[in-house]
């Protein structure tokens, strides 16, 4: 295994440590997505939508292991903006054409059926990059997010949506 091969597990490892004993590292719940997209917008970052369930483990360990951990990066500061959905859930939240739904129509919209589902949106909520279902390895994980991560980018740069 190569230097950089080995990299992830040795950040996420210490990044984890530092995540569970910090406070308000968890990814925030959607309230209000027209606002979120306004912001993410001002970065030039997509929208991170994770899709979780109260039942789900695989959506704890990718919170624990991996998201949460990415909060805490200054790096991750500008270039996307998190929330969560509760597809069991019934919280009414603004969409980002402004209406008001709840979590379990809005999983419904985006045909999210399996949890975790990760997808990156724009300003208008519309899917950028190749969502992420499940999680099979979470030693590869981060290399998948960076990965859409860096399609979005590019994605809104190609459109003219932001500068570079």
């Amino acid at each position: 295994m190569t230097d950089k091969g080995r990299k992830w597990p040795g950040i996420l490892a210490g990044v984890f440590l530092l995540a569970s004993s910090a406070t308000g590292a968890a990814v925030p719940l959607a309230q209000d997505l027209q606002k979120a997209g306004r912001q993410a917008e001002q970065y030039c970052a997509p929208v991170l939508l994770e899709f979780a369930a109260e039942y789900c483990d695989y959506c704890e360990l990718l919170e624990h292991e991996i998201l949460d951990p990415t909060l805490l990066d200054r790096d991750y500061q500008r270039r996307v903006l998190m929330r969560k959905v509760m597809i069991d859930g019934n919280r009414r939240l603004r969409d980002f054409n402004g209406r008001m739904t709840d979590e379990a129509r809005l999983a419904a919209h985006y045909k999210v059926w399996v949890t975790p589902t990760v997808l990156f949106v724009d300003s208008n909520g519309v899917e950028i990059a190749r969502r992420l279902v499940g999680v099979s390895s979470v030693d590869f994980y981060g290399g998948y997010l960076d990965t859409a991560l860096d399609k979005s980018r590019r994605h809104l740069q190609e459109q003219g949506r932001c500068n570079p």
